[in-house]
């Protein structure tokens, strides 16, 4: 079994980790705080104090971080993981991130011999637990045939889409269609409850029909009982949809949905919202 180092233990990456631990892949963790790291090692997994001590020891690298910023940091400079990775590694970045960036990682491991894919993933926390993830990924056929094994301990749907950067454009494409969705899922709720519908009820009938989507069928039942913990932070999901909207006006296209969904989690993200699940923007109705 290959010797994984895994990079990034939040809401999703400590899930996804424990997979491989349980599918019996030797572990490798780093995060920035080690504390989040303490199950997964009594679990089995081995603690690395640095990215660069990982990336040494490792023959698959996986990388689940917040920020583009961070993937940039976690891959490039010095203590960075392309300067220390073997030849002949695999580097697998499942961040939600830029496809300029995911292209600059396959070309700068290339210049190494080392192989890259971004790997964005859909499913949130439940997801990332029971490995059933949606995995969007781009980079080489090659190589995504010979990690495939891997990401099948993470997921269900997985499919190739193309060259370096395919996967974080389809990961684009995938939080687009949630973006809208969100806000048509909130006003369905908030209508039922101003007609004097039982909400519950309601989502019995429109989640089996035509309206039905993943995060009716999830998130609506955890904004009906309160629960705003995340499964996806508001505040990752901000970054998302400023990248999705950047990368749009590249290619002149206009996503009118979009801003207005963007512009709505700021305001929830300015109301001390940010850390608070993706389902949070239903306060905005409740509280009206």
């Amino acid at each position: 079994m290959k010797t994984i180092g895994f990079i990034g233990l939040g809401v999703m990456g400590k899930s996804m980790a424990r997979n491989l631990l349980k599918a019996g892949y030797p572990l490798l963790v780093n995060t920035r705080t080690k504390e989040k790291a303490n199950d997964l090692i009594a679990e089995g997994a081995v603690w690395k104090e640095t990215v660069a001590q990982l990336a040494k020891e490792a023959d698959v690298v996986i990388t689940m971080v917040g920020y583009p910023k961070d993937v940039e940091e976690v891959y490039f400079g010095e203590e960075g993981i392309l300067a220390n990775v073997k030849e002949g590694t695999y580097v697998i970045d499942m961040t939600t991130s830029t496809p300029s960036l995911a292209e600059k990682i396959y070309k700068a491991a290339k210049e190494r011999n080392v192989y890259a894919l971004d790997a964005p993933v859909s499913g949130g926390d439940i997801g990332a637990k029971e490995g059933k993830l949606t995995i969007m990924v781009g980079g080489d056929e090659e190589v995504f045939s010979a990690c495939k094994p891997i990401l099948e301990r993470l997921g269900t749907n997985i499919v190739h889409q193309g060259k370096a950067g395919a996967g974080q454009h389809t990961k684009m494409c995938n939080q687009i269609a949630i973006a809208s969705n969100m806000i048509g899922v909130c006003e369905a709720l908030a209508y039922a409850k101003r007609s004097g519908l039982d909400p519950l009820k309601v989502l019995e009938s429109i989640s089996q029909g035509a309206a039905g989507s993943w995060s009716l069928s999830n998130l609506a039942p955890r904004m009906l009982a309160g629960d705003f913990q995340p499964g996806f932070y508001v505040k990752h999901f901000i970054k998302d949809m400023k990248i999705a909207l950047e990368e749009a006006e590249k290619m002149n296209l206009q996503l009118p949905g979009l801003a207005l969904a963007k512009s709505m989690y700021e305001e929830l993200a300015k109301a001390g919202e940010e850390n608070s699940g993706t389902q949070a923007l239903y306060k905005r109705y409740i509280q009206e």
